[in-house]
């Protein structure tokens, strides 16, 4: 097995399988470097990069310090990092969650063997001066670094990939969790750390006791530090052990200079300091993992008390917006070695997917193996109950007989052939504080379908999309098209493309008898005109779960289920701010075309991926 022993090692690692793109071009940490990051995640064979020049054009500065973007770019580049298979994994953990005593000299020599690798969960403190303080900022300046400016509305830079270690306030509890960090001036940052955290909970404890809070932001060293800081492993349970326990060595870690905190020995950079629990600022606004802008809020401020880094630094990023992007495959190692941790708590689970363009709190299937009557519904709620599954707005649950999860169009017509109204579950409960559609801060409606056992047994008058659309049109004329997906089954999708009104849809709608129509039509999910192509599959799912509250906008009317995914105001009962979508700068594409450095982007790629906003 490969170790990073530094960021280097990774980097030859990388280029000796072809698996490293080099931009030595200078480009600005404005708009230009992220930009083209996000467009090569979405390339089918996207590589790492490196930016061996970045420039700051605003301040006619140029760095010494690299740039390194989308080390988990795909599903090569994972397994390249992970180096194991993430089911082993999965495997390894569910045989340590059912451990049982041993029988005989053959169960004890393998327990002892799965004992015997836990020996690696805890990390080893080091003593030796630690190579992330072979260079000590003399004056503290955080514009030295090269952080980047993703989005053009973005409140300011953000550290993207950065590694945020914390400890309860008795020093027995620790945590390292991956949060955007915005930042204020040369020695101010904003921790974005939500209200599930573990940092969040230490937070409230070092306030009740009037203490400053120790935080220290790590960049750099093994990739799969920040993937571990994004697990969602339980509440206290450090993840610095799962580092261990994957990779089979003990994470080495030193002590900070200003404060008390450990980190790993081999990262590049150390951003070390305090917070004043009393002091809140705004942080943001932010294009998200969403794909579109997080509010500003108010969140804890850092005061940067030293940068440490080593003599060769080099800083880590990611992007986040529109899918698909580094998450999808971070994520997927998340669902694959977490699933027997959910197995755990929601008995019957047979397996879960979270499809990238869901974003992954806005959808999940999952397919289960029910024992008794309303076992399904039973796991439907256990599933809103289990740590971040919690913020799941979109659950549709089969039985064991369902095709492979992944298996879109097959999955689509198992569900769409075992669809009623009485399968649905409308609910409400905590929200992702990065959605937008909920009516309440962090507080929203969720929808969860059944579709299980027989096929239903009711066709709909199915009628080609021109003619169904005039029939449409002549009820609704706020309709400009239609189109239909999945039309063989006896749920097709019905995509109404729709003109925004001055009153909310559901009152225009409900409004007018729907006559014959409800024989041609079953689910009905209108989506605004001048955003949508009703021919792009993957850029709706993104959006229509993205916009809609599933106790808002989900109602039914003389059978047929619609499903109001169009952008939200005042008239909807929606008195937040409807947020901008993450879309990029047409002219700074265009630059980035010009120098050559956009080879496989056409127009077809630029639209398909709504990249600057166009349809």
């Amino acid at each position: 097995m490969q170790n990073f022993h530094d960021t280097h090692e990774l980097i030859k690692y990388l280029q000796a399988h072809d698996a490293l793109r080099i931009i030595d071009t200078p480009l600005d940490i404005y708009l230009e470097i992220p930009h083209l990051a996000y467009l090569e995640v979405k390339k089918s064979d996207s590589k790492a990069l490196l930016f061996t020049h970045p420039v700051d054009k605003k301040a006619n500065k140029t760095f010494d310090i690299p740039v390194l973007m989308n080390v988990f770019g795909s599903h090569r580049l994972l397994t390249l990092l992970i180096q194991k298979d993430p089911n082993a994994i999965a495997k390894n953990i569910a045989a340590l969650l059912k451990f049982t005593p041993p029988k005989g000299a053959m169960q004890i020599l393998q327990k002892a063997k799965e004992l015997f690798a836990l020996r690696h969960v805890f990390p080893k403190k080091t003593s030796r001066t630690p190579p992330f303080q072979e260079r000590i900022q003399q004056e503290i300046n955080l514009y030295e670094l090269p952080i980047l400016t993703t989005w053009e509305h973005d409140g300011g830079p953000f550290i993207t990939m950065g590694q945020v270690y914390t400890q309860s306030l008795d020093g027995k509890k620790k945590n390292l969790g991956m949060y955007r960090l915005q930042i204020y001036d040369k020695n101010h940052l904003g921790l974005h750390w939500q209200i599930h955290k573990d940092s969040h909970h230490f937070f409230h404890e070092y306030k009740k006791a009037g203490q400053k809070m120790p935080v220290s932001i790590a960049l750099g060293g093994d990739p799969l530090y920040i993937w571990c800081g994004q697990a969602p492993l339980p509440m206290g349970m450090y993840e610095l052990m799962l580092y261990g326990f994957i990779r089979g060595k003990k994470p080495k870690v030193s002590k900070c200079l200003t404060n008390d905190l450990y980190v790993p020995c081999d990262v590049d950079i150390v951003i070390e300091g305090w917070v004043d629990t009393n002091i809140m600022r705004d942080e943001g606004p932010f294009g998200d993992h969403t794909g579109f802008y997080t509010p500003i809020e108010s969140y804890p401020v850092l005061e940067v008390s030293a940068i440490t880094m080593k003599k060769n630094p080099i800083f880590p990023a990611t992007v986040v917006g529109k899918p698909p992007l580094e998450d999808k495959y971070m994520g997927y190692l998340t669902e694959r070695i977490f699933l027997p941790l959910l197995q755990m708590s929601t008995h019957g689970l047979e397996d879960y997917h979270m499809p990238e363009n869901g974003v992954f709190h806005n959808l999940i299937f999952a397919k289960l193996a029910p024992q008794y009557p309303a076992h399904a519904m039973q796991l439907m709620h256990a599933f809103w109950g289990v740590g971040q599954m919690s913020f799941v707005k979109h659950a549709i649950f089969v039985d064991e007989n369902a095709p492979d999860l992944q298996d879109y169009e097959a999955f689509g017509e198992y569900v769409l052939n075992r669809f009623s109204t009485d399968c649905m579950l409308i609910s409400e409960g905590v929200c992702d504080a990065l959605d937008h559609s909920s009516p309440n801060f962090a507080r929203g409606g969720k929808l969860g379908v059944q579709a299980m056992g027989e096929e239903i047994d009711s066709k709909i008058v199915f009628m080609q999309d021109m003619p169904l659309c005039h029939k449409i049109q002549d009820l609704f004329p706020f309709v400009e098209g239609i189109k239909q997906y999945f039309p063989h089954t006896y749920n097709p999708l019905c995509i109404w493309s729709v003109h925004k009104q001055s009153s909310s849809f559901k009152t225009l709608i409900s409004a007018t008898a729907l006559g014959t129509l409800a024989q041609n039509v079953r689910i009905v999910f209108l989506v605004d005109c001048h955003k949508n192509n009703l021919s792009n599959p993957y850029m709706l799912v993104w959006r229509i779960t993205n916009n809609i509250d599933a106790k808002r906008d989900i109602w039914v009317q003389e059978g047929v289920v619609f499903i109001d995914a169009t952008d939200k105001n005042a008239l909807d009962g929606y008195h937040r701010e409807w947020p901008k979508e993450t879309d990029c700068n047409k002219e700074v594409i265009q630059s980035l075309q010009d120098k050559g450095l956009l080879e496989g982007v056409d127009l077809a790629f630029l639209r398909h991926y709504q990249i600057c906003g166009e349809c």
